[in-house]
């Protein structure tokens, strides 16, 4: 046989890649850094030692016979991180498709079947080396037996195991036995570490030797200690004692490679693209199935390969209605909408498509026809479609039904084109939304994406329908058979994504997030949609003439400082304007050569005193209001309702809060005069009045809630201005002396800690040294030592798992936590710290918006809800129920979530947005 083993330590290795490798997932979500990391030094080990003799170790459980030595083994150690857990089978699955024989075996450690194929190997003349760098091991290391660290790469033998521990390998298990071993609950003795117990055992030989002569220890506390602790170090040294005689079932000689045929395939599931390469393997022949795959999540359920589409292209009522049939049997029913555009109040009805089981679908043509393409021609041979009102006589009363669960993918723009022509929804579900909940910004949530990554499909994309750029046609324009492949598909794989999804919601302990906070938005945001808010234009009108007119002044007062004229947009001149021209210091270029024109650089230099950049800032500030607001909200004021009717992206930020778009409203500067200009644009109309109810410094009393501040508690209940007792405790003025320019400062202390910032951010909000911003966040923690505590515990959460939880276990992905670039890693660390504390206060915010939502339907409260923009609320009510209703809205959004301080709510009403703020 080959005179060289390899043991490779599976379980060891499996903590130590997690923990120093940046995080991986797959194209589904599951997370696979360690796994890649144990995939790399596999490949690497069998490259360099292709005729050795090679096993891989697990082990089997976490008790073992150390148990009956001593209870209390490893009694301690805490969970393994969540997103480590799934990679358990996957490191297995790795080391079989390598072709490798693995090994684990109940009541034993890997540590001990590795010292007991060292024995064995050893007594047949064979090298051996361990793939570990456990400390547990070095008391193997002798002769031909050494150990290999798979991290770093480097060999260890008696002079590194010397090193460590102070002593030869054959006297490890002494000092372990003495010092003891805090991770698995080894108990030793008391005070007693390696240093103290190498010296020891150094000077006595052995631990029973140690203990036979304690009298002659000239130390009397640690006499005393010994003698106290006699029998633990005793327990401890069997405990930390590796078992070599463990029955194996594989003699030294099995030991050996087999095939790999199953590698490629792994690799490829795993998405392990660039070692697939490296290895320069062929493309699987086949999908890769799982060995272990009874214990696969439900992410990664296979679909049955006897499902086939079954898709049905339904044009009549009575067929409709009998093919409905089977999703009374089923419980479920998938809708998808297929429409002329993407805003609702803007679109038309093109047709229906259903699902009842995977594969079986249908699709229901409704407006395919005349003046529906780009040239507004009539299509020609267009086939009977049935009337819409036809259509929602079949439908209404299964629409209706809770005992049939309607499931969409983004639900909410079908429910608003469905109620549209009549139709009302109990019992929904959301396959986008779930998939957010589960895996949040781990990766996109769009139907196609997913159907790719759970499923393994290809699906049909928009543009094989209906073309792109010039030649695009709108989707009634498409022939009916073609949009019948296209629709079908997609209420199919919302059904399939459904099956796979659902039961992770449960399994993965997210059904509060999605049951509670999310899933009751759907109708909540659809109406709120679907209400808009009332603008006015000649507002707009005016705000964009005099916006126009200090824009054209501005252009004119920079280009007569610059000497001649230029295009003040223009990066590349303005680069060449402000540092060739004018030979201004602190300029940078692009990797173009261009000079840049960012905007951190140009507030540097306006900081520096120059006036001429002061104004380029100006005039960009007021171009970009002007054309995305003035400008752009009057032509998106729908001109059937003369509301605007924005969209709000309910999966698509990594702390839940919502999005809007088209036109996003939640931008709007609050705190410009130019700002609040533009909100006086939204109005109520007649008769009627707007409120603004607003979480007051909801973020800042989350940190104190979670981390547990009992000083900033207090100041909360007690209703104390908490930036002047801030400004009183970090910068140490009397409060009677707080002026309002340093609560102002306390006021950016308090917020940018919350928002992990670092003394050199810090210095740049208040105008001060970096190294005096520096020593008011020391302070700060100084002050309040529980916020820094929560801090470091977050930062060290994501490390582990990769992603952070809010207060109601919402998972907000944190990215880039463990890289090696420190500007990435630091920002992964203000947005752990921030991210649950975000998270928290948009899932408050959620849960109000579905408390409100009830009572104004059961007729509660009177008003209609238009807008929600991050911590506020927008409702509107009749004027003269404004401070009735302002009351209810207030003692809703502050009860809705009860904490050990009060959330408080400020709610204000006026004839526009502006006024009421």
């Amino acid at each position: 046989m080959s005179k060289e083993l390899f043991l490779v330590d599976g379980s060891g290795f499996i903590f130590r890649a997690y923990h120093a490798l940046p995080p991986l997932t797959r194209p589904d979500g599951t997370p696979v850094g360690a796994v890649m990391g144990f995939c790399n030094m596999l490949s690497k080990l069998l490259s360099t030692h292709r005729d050795a003799h090679i096993a891989v170790i697990f082990d089997a459980a976490r008790k073992n016979f150390r148990n009956d030595i001593y209870a209390d083994y490893k009694a301690h150690r805490p969970p393994a991180p969540e997103d480590l857990v799934p990679q358990f089978p996957l490191m297995r699955e790795a080391a079989v498709a390598f072709g490798l024989p693995i090994m684990e075996m109940e009541g034993y450690e890997a540590d001990d079947i590795i010292a007991t194929y060292a024995k064995l190997a050893e007594a047949e003349g064979t090298k051996v080396t361990i793939v570990s760098s456990d400390k547990d091991l070095m008391q193997l290391v002798r002769g031909d037996i050494k150990l290999m660290d798979p991290m770093k790469q480097i060999m260890i033998g008696a002079a590194e195991v010397f090193e460590k521990f102070g002593v030869t390998p054959d006297k490890v298990i002494d000092v372990q036995a003495l010092c003891g071993d805090v991770s698995d609950n080894v108990p030793g003795v008391p005070g007693i570490g390696v240093k103290t117990a190498a010296e020891l055992i150094n000077t006595y030989g052995s631990l029973e030797n140690l203990l036979d002569n304690t009298a002659q220890i000239k130390q009397p506390k640690r006499r005393e200690t010994l003698e106290t602790n006699a029998e633990l170090a005793r327990i401890s040294k069997k405990l930390v004692t590796l078992c070599d005689t463990v029955p194996v079932p594989l003699p030294v000689q099995q030991l050996v490679a087999g095939n790999q045929d199953n590698l490629a395939a792994f690799l490829e599931f795993q998405g392990f693209k660039s070692l697939l390469s490296r290895l320069s393997l062929k493309a699987p022949t086949a999908a890769y199935v799982s060995p272990t795959s009874q214990q696969k999540p439900a992410a990664l359920a296979v679909l049955p390969e006897d499902v086939k589409a079954n898709y049905q292209l339904i044009n009549d009522a009575a067929k409709l209605k009998e093919w409905l049939g089977d999703a009374y049997e089923t419980g479920v029913l998938a809708i998808d909408t297929e429409t002329t555009g993407l805003t609702p109040a803007r679109a038309d009805l093109v047709g229906i498509s259903l699902a009842t089981r995977s594969g079986r679908a249908c699709y229901i043509p409704l407006g395919h026809g005349a003046g529906r393409d780009l040239f507004d021609m009539p299509a020609a041979d267009t086939p009977p479609q049935p009337k819409v009102s036809d259509i929602v006589a079949v439908l209404k009363d299964i629409c209706a039904d809770s005992a049939v669960i309607k499931v969409g993918h983004n639900m909410k723009f079908d429910l608003q084109m469905l109620q549209l022509v009549g139709l009302k929804f109990a019992a929904l579900d959301d396959t986008m939304l779930m998939s957010y909940v589960l895996d949040g910004s781990a990766h996109g949530h769009g139907l196609d994406e997913l159907a790719q990554l759970h499923c393994g499909h290809q699906m049909i994309s928009y543009d094989e329908v209906t073309g792109t750029g010039k030649g695009r046609i709108s989707f009634a324009a498409v022939p009916i058979d073609k949009a019948c492949d296209y629709a079908a598909e997609d209420a199919d794989f919302t059904l399939r994504l459904y099956h796979i999804l659902k039961p992770r919601i449960a399994a993965e302990k997210m059904a509060f997030v999605y049951e509670d906070i999310e899933r009751p938005l759907i109708q909540v945001i659809a109406d709120m949609e679907q209400n808009g808010i009332c603008v006015d234009p000649a507002v707009l009108k005016r705000l964009s003439q005099i916006f126009g007119e200090k824009i054209a002044a501005l252009e004119a007062d920079i280009q007569k400082e610059a000497g001649h004229p230029f295009n003040v947009g223009s990066p590349k001149q303005l680069g060449v304007v402000l540092f060739d021209e004018m030979g201004l210091q602190g300029g940078s270029k692009t990797k173009t050569g261009d000079w840049s024109t960012s905007a951190d650089i140009l507030e540097v230099l306006a900081e520096q005193g120059h006036g001429f950049v002061e104004k380029i800032l100006e005039w960009r500030h007021l171009s970009k209001l002007r054309s995305t607001y003035t400008e752009s909200l009057q032509e998106a004021i729908n001109p059937k309702t003369g509301r605007v009717h924005t969209s709000f992206a309910m999966a698509l930020t990594n702390t839940g809060r919502l999005s809007s778009s088209d036109p996003n409203l939640q931008n709007i500067p609050i705190r410009t005069e130019e700002g609040r200009m533009i909100r006086t644009a939204f109005v109520a109309p007649a008769g009627h009045v707007l409120i603004s109810a607003d979480y007051s410094q909801i973020e800042l009393r989350l940190a104190a809630e979670l981390a547990g501040v009992k000083a900033l508690q207090e100041s909360f209940r007690t209703g104390e201005d908490i930036h002047t007792r801030t400004a009183s405790e970090v910068l140490g003025i009397p409060i009677n002396e707080v002026t309002p320019e340093v609560r102002r400062s306390a006021k950016a202390i308090n917020f940018g800690i919350i928002y992990g910032i670092s003394g050199f951010g810090l210095s740049k909000q208040l105008g001060v040294p970096p190294g005096e911003a520096g020593a008011y966040i020391r302070n700060y923690l100084g002050k309040f030592p529980e916020l820094e505590v929560f801090m470091t515990g977050l930062k060290e959460e994501a490390r582990q798992f990769g992603s952070v939880k809010t207060f109601f276990a919402r998972k907000c992905v944190i990215s880039g936590i463990n890289d090696k670039n420190g500007a990435k890693r630091q920002f992964a660390e203000r947005q752990a710290i921030n991210a649950p504390l975000q998270g928290t206060a948009a899932d408050i915010v959620k849960m109000a918006m579905t408390e409100v939502d009830r009572r104004i339907k059961s007729g509660e409260i009177a008003a209609k809800l238009l807008l929600q923009v991050h911590d506020e609320l927008v409702l509107e009510v009749k004027e003269d129920m404004a401070a009735h209703v302002a009351e209810q809205i207030k003692q809703v959004m502050e009860n809705v979530a009860h904490f050990s301080i009060p959330l408080v709510v400020e709610a204000k009403w006026a004839k526009n947005w502006s006024d009421a703020h």
